[in-house]
């Protein structure tokens, strides 16, 4: 052992190993895979550049412009805002908008809270019924406002052939001035229902067992059980859904151009279809961009709270 130990080298005379380039070259790789992804994302963000930032921007602009398609736009400051507030369907589209907003979270709020609550409940046929729930989303919303057009019609219509079976009272439905707002709701209420529904479901499902379990032992009955375990446990939910709707039901369009046409009485124009009348009836591109940049700023200042309170919950 002695004569191989001596023909072995001595550690400190082993040359030094050359210096690893392995940091050198995870750097380079980290910045290719940069470059590559920002590669992949460039198309979207050229798409998202040309359909929706550039638009946004250029209404913005046009919103202080006296603008005719064809001639060239002219400066004119704030007189396009001045034009529209003195528009006498200018009062009645925002009444009816946030009249619908509200009216859209009365029910639309509370219904696919129920159901959904019915559907955590249920222990067979629980796929059926959220297929059927869901159904309404799948179908194109012009479809389903066109099938609701035929739904009210007060003549032929199915609701108040329906009425004259049980001997009960008909209705104008969506052609009375009274209730073509609420008819436009349940309208939007059922086509929108089935997404709200599976996000209330999964959020009931995260839920643990064990609390409703205490509840019980507490001597909890189910509406207690829902107000003292299920609302607590899903109000971060509740909150997000209600800012969403009321982001989109403020941007309520298809319902009242389909099936009402903004009638009867202007009861259902609202200002994404006065917008629309100002643009493609009016020719008026000035005060179409002015109507929507109002818009904007209410909905954007809803979209800011969205992001902050989910910001807020993320970072808890």
């Amino acid at each position: 052992m002695t004569k191989t130990a001596e023909r072995l080298p001595a550690a400190a005379t082993l040359p030094a190993p050359p210096p690893s380039p392995a940091g050198g070259g995870r750097g380079r790789r980290a910045l290719v895979d940069q470059v590559r992804a920002y590669g992949f994302l460039l198309g979207g963000l050229i798409c998202f550049a040309l359909f929706s930032w550039y638009p946004a921007i250029r209404a913005v602009v046009i919103a202080f412009q006296r603008y005719t398609p064809g001639s060239a736009p002219e400066w004119i400051g704030t007189a396009n805002f001045r034009r529209v507030l003195h528009d006498p369907e200018f009062g009645a589209a925002w009444r009816n908008t946030l009249t619908f907003t509200l009216l859209a979270l009365l029910v639309g709020f509370a219904v696919p809270f129920v159901l959904a609550l019915v559907l955590n409940e249920l222990r067979h046929a629980k796929a059926f019924f959220r297929v059927v729930v869901y159904l309404p989303v799948m179908i194109p919303p012009v479809v389903s406002a066109l099938l609701w057009k035929w739904f009210y019609d007060p003549g032929a219509g199915l609701a108040n052939e329906t009425l004259r079976a049980l001997h009960l009272p008909t209705s104008n439905w969506s052609n009375g001035t009274d209730t073509a707002l609420v008819s436009l709701v349940i309208v939007a209420t059922w086509a929108n229902l089935g997404g709200t529904v599976l996000i209330y479901l999964a959020a009931l499902q995260s839920i643990p067992g064990e609390l409703y379990e205490a509840a019980e032992l507490d001597g909890a009955n189910l509406l207690q059980r829902i107000r003292h375990v299920t609302v607590p446990q899903t109000r971060f939910v509740i909150l997000m859904l209600m800012l969403l709707q009321i982001i989109a039901t403020m941007q309520v369009f298809t319902e009242p151009f389909v099936i009402t046409g903004g009638g009867p009485e202007s009861a259902t124009v609202t200002v994404l279809y006065l917008i629309y009348k100002y643009a493609f009836l009016y020719n008026d591109f000035g005060g179409a961009c002015a109507l929507s940049v109002m818009l904007l700023v209410l909905l954007g200042a809803f979209s800011a709270l969205y992001l902050r309170l989910t910001r807020t919950e993320g970072d808890a």
